[in-house]
């Protein structure tokens, strides 16, 4: 569904043995792995004892086109070549180690507990990265299961180091919650590509008779369903989603993924004629962010859960407090959670569609149409928003920013997508967060983050968690337990 905007990750197993220790300790504990491990994994056929070895190991995975290793130590291991993997690889690495087991502990013993707490520290000195999971020690099958927790995140870090984020327009007035210091982009490894909202409309005007225009438009016809669309304002979609499928072509350079940031208005519905929601909303349904606002981090956010949970998400204001008698009616004795712990999440309509209840339709953007449109006026330009409650589902809500000091920081916070109406318009849910209250508080409002958060449709919390800390974002806040107070807590209150 995604589509190839999206890392394929194409695994190699190497085994590493230090040459004081059997080497058939690695090999055959490879073997296991690789009999173990359910998904497709090139089992490198050189075992690494030494630096040659790891340079013939690495032509090897490189031949067989992997993207991201795991680094096996089935005995003590040799600190220097195995590290050295990690220099010599353009990719993710993870480093495990074998579990004693095998029935002789005098000439079986492969002491690979010990020599984990080597390869880390020689890691460190050499300044490289490695991806160790919580518990690196196992069974064949316990690391099988530790190479699949790998895939989603190797994903995520494969396609942000492959990243470009292209940009329209700057950042609405008054919305300084949606600057973007790029400092933290180019620390991660993506790029990004920065136009004006004219480039966007000459591209636009281009498209006019663009010949795959018709099939665009039956293919909305077909995803909508007759009676949830405008017919009048389809050619005009389709056209907008073939300038930026044809921009993103254009315009990725030497990068293999994009994600877009686009200024969606005030100027966009009266000058293209039409709200670009519902074509965002399909864009990130095949696996390519279009963020609002000029949100920079909040595309990236959404490509990284896309990467991490390998489906959808979509990107929401943190918008507004659930009434009481919303509360009262529909949540209260129904599910476990109180009034602090909810919130609607709100949209103007970029949500996928195949995410929403069956209620949505192609409406008119209200916020916009009091303010742009004649006082009383039927919609015209601000037609084009994807609207209707956002359908339940466990979620997890998160983001990555960089901040006014340039230095990066994330949350991330698992809950769910109540089974309740709203009541309201846009593309909008009643989340419940566990003790959402004070996370609001002392982290959303203590450290300063704006009010965009990107959703992921499941519960991915322990792989984005794994994700920044790879990629070197040392804040990773989270919704603490009302056991554990924030710093800025009042401890009194």
């Amino acid at each position: 569904m995604l589509g190839s905007n999206i890392p394929e990750v194409r695994l190699g197993l190497i085994a590493v043995s230090r040459d004081c220790f059997p080497i058939a300790l690695s090999t055959q504990r490879r073997e296991n792995i690789a009999k173990a491990y359910k998904g497709a994994l090139y089992n490198c056929p050189t075992t690494v004892e030494n630096e040659l070895d790891m340079l013939k190991a690495v032509e090897e995975v490189k031949a067989a086109d992997c993207n991201a290793l795991v680094v096996f130590l089935g005995n003590f291991g040799p600190e220097t070549p195995e590290t050295l993997i990690a220099k010599h690889f353009d990719g993710p690495v993870m480093y495990v180690a074998a579990a004693e087991g095998d029935g002789d502990m005098m000439n079986g013993r492969g002491d690979a507990y010990c020599g984990m707490l080597n390869c880390s520290y020689n890691l460190g000195m050499r300044h490289l990265k490695g991806y160790i999971p919580e518990y690196p020690v196992g069974t064949a099958d316990d690391i099988a299961g530790m190479i699949a927790d790998f895939v989603p995140v190797a994903r995520a870090v494969i396609g942000v180091k492959n990243l470009k984020i292209i940009t329209f327009g700057p950042r609405p007035q008054d919305f300084f919650a949606c600057n973007a210091p790029i400092k933290g982009l180019y620390e991660l490894g993506v790029e990004i590509e920065e136009n004006s909202e004219l480039d966007l409309l000459v591209a636009y005007k281009e498209h006019e008779n663009d010949p795959r225009i018709p099939d665009v438009c039956a293919d909305m016809v077909g995803e909508m369903g007759e009676g949830r669309y405008y017919s009048d304002l389809n050619r005009k979609m389709a056209q907008f989603e073939l300038t930026l499928l044809d921009w993103a072509e254009q315009h990725k350079g030497s990068r293999k993924y994009v994600a877009f940031a686009d200024k969606c208005w005030p100027a966009f519905p009266s000058q293209f004629g039409f709200e670009p929601c519902y074509v965002n909303s399909r864009l990130v349904s095949r696996g390519i962010p279009v963020s609002c606002e000029v949100d920079v981090y909040g595309a990236l956010s959404e490509y990284i859960g896309m990467c991490v949970s390998y489906d959808t998400v979509t990107l929401l204001d943190i918008n507004n407090s659930v009434p009481q008698y919303i509360y009262d009616e529909d949540i209260k004795g129904r599910y476990d959670c109180k009034l602090t712990d909810t919130f609607m999440g709100f949209h103007c309509g970029n949500t996928p569609e195949c995410k929403m209840c069956s209620d949505r339709a192609i409406k008119y953007q209200l916020i916009q149409h009091r303010l742009l449109e004649p006082e009383g006026s039927e919609p015209d330009f601000t037609r084009g928003t994807l609207e209707g409650d956002i359908a339940a589902s466990d979620i997890t809500f998160y983001r990555l920013q960089c901040d006014s000091n340039g230095d990066l920081r994330s949350y991330i916070a698992q809950g769910q997508i109540l089974d309740v109406p709203t009541r309201s318009f846009g593309g909008i849910a009643v989340f419940a967060i566990p003790e959402m209250g004070r996370f609001y508080r002392h982290v959303l409002i203590q450290k300063g983050y704006p009010h965009h958060g990107a959703v992921a449709f499941s519960h991915v919390g322990k792989y984005l968690f794994e994700v920044f800390k790879f990629l070197g974002v040392k804040d990773i806040a989270y919704n603490q337990p009302a056991s554990l107070p924030y710093p800025t807590e009042n401890p009194w209150a």
